[in-house]
């Protein structure tokens, strides 16, 4: 493998040490992966499906750390949210592009079917949800390729027929930007066992014969299609820092304790 020499701050950031998982995580270490599958997911990001015999099997919601090695022995990582869950050793990754980054662009451009690197994981309690274990209702916000790390617990969620409500808000910016429409489509056709619920907002183009017309996510739009501060919901935020400050910001003006919000945040504006 060849690698670019620029800089590529893609990956979460650390969860907060003092956040207990609510049972043991699976011991993460490093795995041997091999390249099985490859897709566009949208114009800009591409979808990769991992082999990794070892791998222990993954919470929704967790990430890992992936490393590439060059030929001459340099060695890059970065972190990425895990776009599966389970008990299985295929890992799916979503990987968007990061002009001038180091890593990202390789992985979209340039890698192929059966090129080996290197995943260690899986990583993180914190910012996870798995069937069976809560109550409460679930608030899911991503802001672009944030929509990665929850996908996995929409997927769980309505393969478990959990009868917890789930609602998720989702900004992008035109059609062709959004992350696996084909399992949210699906999700949303099984509402009736798993309780789902979409909303996308686009804020540069919507899609032909929509009922909202573009624009950007305000302090109203996200009022009127998140759940309310009394329902108790549990709530995750996913995406860029400037958008999960500016969402964290319009939750706690509408009422919402913003200490109990789970965040994960993305480098770049």
């Amino acid at each position: 493998m060849t690698l670019p020499t620029t800089d590529d701050r893609s990956g979460p950031e650390a969860r907060p040490a003092s956040a207990a998982p609510a049972r043991p995580l699976r011991r993460p270490a490093w795995h041997p992966a091999t390249v099985a599958a490859l897709a566009p997911e949208t114009p800009n990001a591409r979808r990769l499906v991992l082999d990794v015999p070892t791998w222990p099997g993954n919470d929704p919601g967790q990430h890992l750390d992936l490393r590439l090695t060059a030929e001459d022995g340099y060695q890059a990582t970065r972190s990425y949210s895990i776009a599966s869950s389970g008990d299985g050793t295929r890992v799916t990754l979503a990987v968007d592009r990061v002009e001038d980054g180091e890593v990202s662009p390789f992985l979209v451009d340039a890698v192929e079917v059966g090129d080996a690197l290197d995943v260690h994981g899986p990583l993180g309690g914190w910012f996870v949800w798995r069937p069976g274990t809560d109550t409460r209702p679930v608030q899911l916000i991503a802001g672009g390729s944030g929509i990665v790390p929850l996908l996995p617990m929409v997927t769980a969620h309505a393969e478990a027929e959990d009868p917890t409500p789930f609602r998720l808000l989702y900004a992008v910016r035109t059609p062709e930007d959004v992350f696996f429409r084909r399992e949210l489509d699906a999700a949303v056709a099984t509402a009736d066992r798993a309780p789902f619920d979409l909303e996308v907002v686009h804020s540069r183009r919507a899609p032909e014969g929509a009922a909202t017309p573009a624009g950007r996510l305000t302090r109203e739009r996200l009022a009127a299609a998140v759940l309310p501060p009394e329902a108790g919901a549990r709530v995750y935020v996913c995406g860029s820092t400037p958008f999960v400050e500016q969402v964290l910001r319009w939750l706690g003006e509408l009422g919402h304790d913003t200490t109990e919000v789970r965040a994960e945040r993305f480098g770049g504006a």
